[in-house]
């Protein structure tokens, strides 16, 4: 815990880079702040001139003009409150806008090795709780401080100005607070970085429930996730009211501590009244002066509070903006892609795995061939295909592209030269038309027309608006086949010199995936294919199979020379074949 806390502190303090852009804001509303705290401490003052006064003395002439002057102080002070809360609103959105925006494009850099190890709830809790977070103290809790401590440092050196041995009383209440502080802090921290923490559990059993609705409602698992959500919950609770118990001990002492002062002072401050030590004026001074320390001492607990939970916010957006991205782009790219693949040696292990998916794969595949990968589940066919647009990069070996190493090659140049569909597509909650285009924003209507003719995705315009119709939060107003129709016309719509299909005809029927399959054939004519196929069917498609055991490429060779010679491929083909032909007797 005691590391915690100073690197909390850095993390809170690296956002200034944030504040930079609105500095000239930022002294505005400093400026405003003092201002108004010097009207604010000039008003007590105006009020023993009036006691001593028009009071005490008779000097009724005096009476007008002190309460014109005390009623312009009052407006000068909320004007100016006006101008410093309008200017700080402004400077504290923009400055959360910013690092929401950075926060977000960095995760767009990460790999997908980054995002397959964190839970996506907690990701969403620091791009949402924490930079509220952390926008609340910049907002409201480090401008009471910067106002508070200007009005106790100007109200206590006014008080040692009327009275210095009851100025001085004051300022020495000021040592318990600061120990106080100190212990509080410590504990604090724990317990707000533990809150901040279970809020992104939380979120993301929320999510996953969501997302999986379908499936929980399926098996009748209500209860199991309500049990589960219920735990973290209570977990939850638990935890806030350990913070809530710290805030609560602490606020109660700061509230006591000015009354005991104030007791103090007017018992000390009439009796220097009586020995005619200090005026009635200047002890109405004193005590409304005093009074005025009452907020910025309860403040503090508030301050501190909100500084300890942006500084653990601040310590949770930093660990995923320190996270430097695995997948870097180089810098060559090609003027004309052929589309040559190579596997050279290619080995790959999962991070955190104890076995490798991949071993000493060696696989050519010629500008315009078709290759299928077939294997057992588990295999590493689909691991194999996320090698070539680099989505994973390769423990050991190369992938290269027209000779030159995929690392090597501009993430742009690589990803625009190579399209992938995956067998579990992912829509956006957006119209089909931009789910369609997302790799091709420029694409022409003759082109969209022609990628929903090759997946056989005319579907998309007897939707309710046609291609305009919203499909919905990952695409789950569609069917299967649908989504994986969808997602392989968006693959084909740019007309990659290298298209990657990672089973993704395993969910359309069988007149349906023959359609597909003959338009796919045509594309295919033209552009280096990898498919991962199952179905003889799509095998079809192949120029050649690479036969994967156990992650390495044992054969290599057509469809019919496998059969003929591998009796490991036959099996699983054969097994295969007896799968499909029980889904079409079921379907008849």
């Amino acid at each position: 815990m005691r590391h915690e806390a100073p690197r909390a502190l850095r993390s809170l303090w690296r956002t200034r880079s944030y504040v930079t852009p609105y500095r000239g804001q930022m002294v505005v509303m400093a400026g405003a702040a003092a201002a108004g705290v010097a009207a604010a401490t000039a008003v007590p003052l105006v009020a023993k001139d009036v006691v001593n006064g028009p009071l005490v003395h008779g000097l009724g002439g005096l009476l007008i003009p002190l309460s014109l002057l005390a009623v312009a102080l009052g407006l000068a002070d909320a004007g100016l409150s006006f101008v410093r809360r309008w200017i700080q609103a402004d400077a504290v959105l923009g400055i959360e806008t910013a690092i929401r925006s950075d926060l977000y494009a960095h995760l767009q850099r990460l790999p997908a090795s980054f995002h397959d190890s964190w839970q996506s709830g907690q990701l969403l809790s620091r791009a949402t709780v924490d930079l509220s977070t952390i926008r609340r103290f910049l907002g409201f809790g480090l401008i009471f401080l910067l106002v508070n401590s200007l009005q106790v440092a100007a109200v206590i050196g006014l008080l040692m100005h009327l009275d210095l041995l009851l100025g001085v009383a004051v300022a020495a209440a000021v040592v318990p607070v600061v120990y106080l502080s100190a212990r509080f802090e410590r504990a604090y921290i724990k317990v707000s970085r533990q809150v901040q923490d279970q809020q992104g559990d939380l979120t993301t059993v929320v999510e996953e429930s969501a997302g999986g609705i379908r499936v929980i409602k399926a098996f009748g698992r209500r209860r199991l996730m309500a049990a589960r959500f219920d735990r973290g919950a209570r977990a939850l609770y638990a935890t806030s009211m350990e913070k809530v118990r710290l805030t609560a001990g602490f606020w109660a002492v700061l509230e006591l501590i000015p009354n005991l002062v104030l007791v103090v002072i007017v018992l000390f401050g009439a009796l220097a009244v009586g020995h005619h030590t200090l005026t009635l004026g200047g002890l109405v001074a004193f005590v409304t002066l005093l009074i005025q320390l009452e907020w910025p001492v309860e403040a503090l607990g508030y301050i501190i509070a909100s500084g300890q939970e942006a500084m653990t916010a601040a310590d949770r957006i930093y660990e995923v903006l320190d996270t430097e991205p695995e997948i870097v782009g180089g810098h060559r790219r090609l003027a004309r892609v052929e589309g040559r693949i190579r596997f050279e040696g290619v080995s790959f292990r999962y991070p955190g795995a104890e076995t490798e998916a991949l071993s000493d794969v060696w696989l050519d595949i010629d500008p315009g061939e078709t290759v299928a990968l077939v294997g057992a589940t588990g295999s590493g066919k689909t691991t194999l295909c996320a090698l070539v647009p680099r989505l994973y990069d390769v423990s050991a070996g190369r992938v290269t592209l027209d000779g030159v190493d995929v690392r090597e090659l501009d993430l742009r140049c690589l990803r625009s030269a190579v399209a992938t569909a995956f067998e579990d597509p992912t829509l956006f909650s957006a119209s089909a038309a931009e789910n369609l285009t997302l790799g091709a924003p420029g694409a022409s209507e003759e082109q969209v027309a022609e990628a929903l003719v090759v997946a056989e995705a005319g579907f998309v315009h007897d939707l309710p608006w046609g291609l305009a119709t919203r499909i919905g939060e990952q695409g789950l107003t569609l069917s299967g086949g649908q989504r994986q129709r969808l997602a392989l016309a968006r693959a084909v719509i740019s007309h990659p010199r290298v298209l990657v299909l990672d089973d993704t005809l395993s969910a359309l029927d069988v007149h349906t995936e023959a359609k597909v399959e003959e338009a796919l054939r045509r594309v295919l004519a033209g552009t280096t294919g990898i498919i991962v196929a199952h179905r003889p069917s799509t095998i079809a498609l192949a120029d050649r199979v690479a036969f994967l055991q156990e992650g390495t490429i044992t054969h290599t060779g057509t469809h019919a020379e496998l059969m003929a010679g591998v009796p490991a491929y036959r099996a699983i083909l054969s097994q295969e074949a007896d799968d499909d032909q029980d889904l079409a007797e079921e379907a008849s």
